[in-house]
């Protein structure tokens, strides 16, 4: 028969240009070209489905639907065959060679000029899918049967991705289509049973059809089609027919973790954007959760089909401890289908999925407090960035802090800005707190001194993020943060207003032996006041309230940027009796050797270092000695 010939069918000029553009330019991991191979046959299975619901007679008494993976690494080739609706002449002529139409030198033009929307629509109109397999073939066959026709009406057509194809008629028993690649040599490491398996677990784990590989049982000596995907995607389930345990192993097995997640969060949202969310928490942190440039792990799917990973597009830094999925089929995809276009709807659906995570935190620490403290416990810190860099959800964060305070024994992180504001002296307008390195310099500064006489609490920050984090939150419930290392906390403080008239009037009462020590200390101090909020300490600095902290100078200092020197008010202890000591002394020399004594004791309780270290051990000795 005439039919039966062999047509050899020349490319347009543009075509090179074309498969070219799409191997080496739109495809950075040549391991898509398996995804989109099985996409294509799942869609096949799935259309011929759907038409057989009109006419079963398509399904030519075979019911079982499979996809089916072979390797021959004498021949050096990969197939990929499925049992679904198949292809006619025509129909492969339309669906492979549509690349071959005149219209491909619209379509390099249209893909450098035209907008991303309309790129976006031009996704499977031109073969883009299936010409991911030339990124590791050097010659594609495909051979294909539409499902009702004769078996003399099979198919086959071929191409080495260069100037031309050809196509026959050959006969087919089975309907459906198989692809054959013809590997190239360097990419022979696909021939490998495990890695391609490995490979094909990773994108297409989740579709509904089962995928088969052929399989060599070398004791029995024998081969057998072994199904390797799941062909199941747990979130598009019902939450009701879902047992904990099934999320819980389908959470390790995802994510290859050993723990169980502390909590997980499912969701389908239907409306102008549609999609299912599956997110969990883990119970430990990863190592590292640190580096800010790390992703997460949260992944797109679409048509349970794994597309990438998408932590940076989705979920913001702040969250970045949280692990899931998306499945959607309204993303914008470029034409590759791995990039995600930055478009509205990426951004309504990061704010979609900010906001559900917090809201699901903050009802797991009304519900299940011991719950969120294991949350806070391993990801408190991470936590803390999101007032600095998420100013539209920053009174949700809020809510979700824990700090220490010292109405706690021990430093674990519990109390919440609301409990603070519930238990706090009437007539109290601020929100007191502490920074410091640890939790025993916070738990043990001079600074708490008067509070605590006052039965004040105050709440004691000492991650390194923390100082950072207090710049970016200024009330809560209507009261200010007031940094208790600041001078303004002394003197503005209507529950211990009666305290303000003795500083005063000790000031003047004292006020040579003040100007004395302010000599002594002139180039490393702002002023020098006596106070008597003291109890254990004869002396502290505190820094102006619009001066930079100590911790923030730390801050800055650790991460190498040059910080100017701090000046200091000097508030010293009216009471303490090495204060009522050196006031008595009238030798200078001695006198100037107390009062940078106890300076450097305060400079060091307040920075933590000295930059002369020796000097100040000398001068404890002389002074013990003495």
């Amino acid at each position: 028969m005439e039919e039966t010939k062999k047509e050899v069918l020349q490319f347009q000029s543009e075509v090179k240009q074309l498969l070219g553009l799409m191997v080496y330019s739109l495809y950075s991991n040549r391991d898509i070209f398996i995804r989109e191979l099985i996409s294509n046959a799942s869609d096949a299975i799935n259309k011929l489905k759907f038409i057989a619901i009109s006419d079963s007679s398509l399904y030519e008494k075979e019911h079982d639907f499979e996809i089916r993976i072979s390797l021959d690494k004498k021949n050096k080739t990969i197939s990929i065959r499925d049992n679904g609706i198949g292809m006619s002449k025509s129909d492969i002529i339309k669906n492979l060679g549509t690349i071959a139409k005149s219209g491909t030198k619209e379509f390099l033009k249209f893909s450098k000029d035209c907008d991303k929307k309309n790129i976006n629509q031009l996704i499977g109109q031109f073969g883009v899918g299936f010409y991911s397999s030339f990124i590791v073939s050097k010659k594609v066959i495909v051979k294909s049967r539409l499902a009702g026709s004769e078996r003399s009406q099979g198919v086959l057509w071929e191409s080495e991705g260069t100037g031309e194809y050809s196509i026959k008629y050959e006969d087919k028993v089975d309907r459906g289509t198989e692809v054959i690649l013809h590997v190239k040599e360097d990419q022979e490491d696909l021939l490998s049973h495990s890695k391609l398996s490995n490979i094909i677990k990773r994108y297409s784990n989740h579709i509904d059809i089962p995928i088969k590989m052929k399989t060599v049982d070398r004791r029995e000596n024998r081969t057998f089609w072994k199904q390797i995907n799941l062909a199941t995607a747990l979130w598009r389930k019902d939450k009701s027919n879902i047992s904990e345990n099934e999320y819980r192993e389908f959470y390790k097995n995802l994510f290859k973790d050993s723990f169980d997640p502390i909590f997980w969060m499912h969701n389908k949202v239907e409306g102008t954007q549609e999609y299912i969310s599956l997110m969990f928490i883990p119970s430990k942190s990863s190592i590292d959760l640190w580096n800010r440039e790390k992703k997460g792990s949260f992944y797109l799917y679409v048509r349970r089909v794994f597309i990438k990973d998408i932590s940076d597009q989705v979920v913001p830094n702040y969250l970045r401890f949280i692990r899931g999925l998306i499945d959607s089929e309204h993303l914008s995809l470029n034409i590759s289908r791995e990039i995600l276009q930055k478009d509205e709807n990426v951004r309504k659906l990061k704010k979609q999925i900010t906001r559900r995570i917090l809201n699901s935190l903050e009802m797991l620490s009304k519900n299940h407090p011991e719950k969120y403290q294991m949350v806070w416990d391993g990801f408190g810190s991470v936590l803390k960035e999101g007032p600095a860099e998420d100013i539209s959800h920053k009174s949700s964060i809020i809510n979700l802090l824990r700090f220490s305070s010292t109405f706690v024994e021990d430093e674990q992180q519990t109390v919440s800005l609301r409990e603070y504001c519930d238990r706090a002296e009437k007539g109290q307008n601020k929100i007191y707190y502490l920074t410091a390195d640890n939790y025993i310099s916070a738990k043990k500064s001079p600074h708490l001194d008067c509070f605590k006489n006052q039965n004040i609490e105050v709440l004691l920050l000492y991650d390194r993020i923390d100082e950072w984090m207090m710049n970016y939150i200024f009330e809560f419930r209507g009261k200010e943060f007031q940094s208790i290392s600041k001078n303004d906390s002394f003197l503005e403080d209507t529950v211990t207003q009666r305290k303000n008239d003795i500083i005063i009037s000790d000031e003047k009462i004292f006020q040579p032996f003040l100007k004395r020590v302010k000599m002594v200390l002139e180039k490393d101090i702002k002023d020098v006041h006596m106070t008597c909020r003291l109890e254990k300490y004869p002396c502290v600095l505190k820094t102006d309230k619009n001066e930079m902290s100590s911790q923030m100078a730390k801050l800055f200092s650790s991460v190498g940027q040059s910080v100017p020197p701090i000046k200091y008010d000097f508030f010293l202890n009216r009471s303490h009796p090495i204060i009522n000591k050196i006031m008595k002394i009238e030798d200078e020399n001695l006198f100037s050797r107390w009062v940078k004594t106890i300076f450097n004791q305060a400079l060091l309780i307040e920075q933590g270092y000295l930059k002369d270290v020796n000097q100040f051990i000398i001068d404890i000795n002389q002074l013990l000695s003495s």
